[in-house]
């Protein structure tokens, strides 16, 4: 009599044998010179890679460092156990379903990697970890932004999480995957570094790269309203190698707050925008214009705009497809159904975001164009800062052309260059 259930390491047995089907005989074999390469510097009898390598490699060479990296570590040794550490089953196995699995399958498990505890339940201080592990990452080497910005930006993060899970015996309420899922939506940049930990540093990796901010030297940080944090933050919104170098154009405080002088300022030169407002209750929002501010009288623009909050919650709101209301721009119209003044979204007099011409009042309503909730406090603000950047692709022609490749390593450049830190390209080459 047959048994009715497989054991533990058959089931595993047959995760690899399906996970295997997910790369070439050429990529495999590639695999399991990597694997070899830091299995023997494991002191495992080559059996494993050890913890102590695997967080090493995955530090110096894939820059993942904080509990994410071993929080990694335990999600990639899961299928053995993890007592010898890595073995070749487990990096297949990991690496099928993290690097080419289903959308579901991927999101399955980052969601386990951000449970930085790993009790199954993705509560607040996990989130807390898993963004001090960004911020370590990503911004190591960024020294003109103060703590307690940082701090206060990363607050904003946690603040777009929602925590709608009850679980028997904790007092405290844990995410959800539904919750993990919306919350990615609202941080792109988030979902696009969680997604491409394991892509090589040298690839320009979703997620990893910071537009260089430039702005006169004479100005100090804190009278800006963005930072590299927001900055990162809005960057998702845009597609994988469009962010470059973003340039102040306009700020209320020194240019004077006159809807002239932005649009002299504004309309000189680059004509991709990220606008930004802080209005006098304190929340800092805005929106990203992909077309240049000129006189219309009615919407334009295209699908590549969106909205986004930043303080006291962060949040993207990309364009639902619901209209075509996207852009406003109206200067000098004396009819009471074009209202003079700058927005994105919704209806005249009913935007998702509005300036007026005088630049002294605006509004921020729910908005089916974004799906985008009211940006402020309140239907109606007073703006206290207006400031504008100009936005400087990297577009498709900077982008260099895919050349077909001979080799095994270079068809499979992610392993290609981790065998070169170990030393082992050359000779396979």
């Amino acid at each position: 009599m047959g048994n009715s259930q497989a054991s533990p390491a058959s089931a595993s047995s047959s995760r690899f044998v399906t996970a295997s089907r997910a790369f070439s005989k050429q990529e495999l074999d590639s695999l399991r010179a990597l694997f070899a390469s830091l299995a023997a510097q494991s002191q495992t009898g080559g059996r494993a890679i050890s913890r102590p390598v695997f967080l090493v490699s995955n530090r110096e060479y894939y820059g993942v460092r904080g509990p994410l990296g071993e929080r990694l570590f335990q999600l990639v040794a899961k299928e053995s156990g993890g007592s010898d550490g890595v073995t070749f089953e487990d990096l297949i196995i990991s690496k099928a379903t993290y690097g080419r699995g289903t959308r579901d399958e991927v999101d399955e498990f980052i969601y386990q990697l951000c449970d930085i505890t790993g009790d199954s339940f993705l509560t607040r201080s996990d989130l807390e970890s898993v963004l001090a592990s960004i911020h370590e990452t990503v911004f190591a080497e960024i020294k003109e932004v103060g703590e307690g910005s940082v701090n206060r930006t990363f607050e904003a993060f946690l603040n777009s999480a929602v925590f709608s899970k009850d679980a028997e015996g904790v007092s405290e309420k844990s995410m959800s995957l539904s919750d993990f899922r919306n919350w990615c939506t609202l941080l792109p940049s988030l979902r696009k570094f969680l997604g491409n930990l394991l892509m090589p540093p040298d690839s320009g990796r979703p997620g990893f790269e910071i537009p260089l901010l430039q702005y006169p030297e004479n100005i100090s940080t804190d009278l800006l309203l963005l930072n590299k944090e927001y900055a990162w933050h809005i960057g998702g919104g845009f597609s994988q190698h469009e962010v470059q170098e973003w340039k102040l154009l306009y700020h209320s405080s020194l240019h004077g707050q006159s809807f002239n002088t932005f649009l002299g300022k504004v309309t000189n030169g680059d004509a991709q925008t990220v606008l930004i407002v802080k209005d006098t209750e304190g929340s800092v929002f805005g929106g990203f214009a992909s077309q240049p501010w000129e006189r219309h009288s009615d919407f334009y623009g295209d699908m590549k705009t969106f909205l986004f909050k930043l303080y006291p919650e962060a949040s993207i709101f990309r364009p639902t497809g619901a209209n075509r209301n996207l852009q406003w721009c109206a200067i000098n119209f004396s009819s009471e159904n074009i209202p003079n003044g700058i927005g994105f979204g919704g209806q005249p007099h009913h935007f998702g975001l509005f300036l007026s011409a005088n630049f002294d009042q605006g509004h921020s309503f729910t908005c089916s164009t974004f799906t985008s909730p009211p940006l402020s406090k309140t239907n109606r603000f007073r703006p206290e800062v207006i400031e504008c950047w100009g936005i400087q692709m990297r577009g498709a022609q900077d982008e260099k052309p895919e050349v077909v490749k001979g080799t095994v390593l270079e068809r499979f450049k992610e392993d290609r260059n981790m065998l070169k830190m170990v030393g082992l390209a050359n000779a396979s080459e």
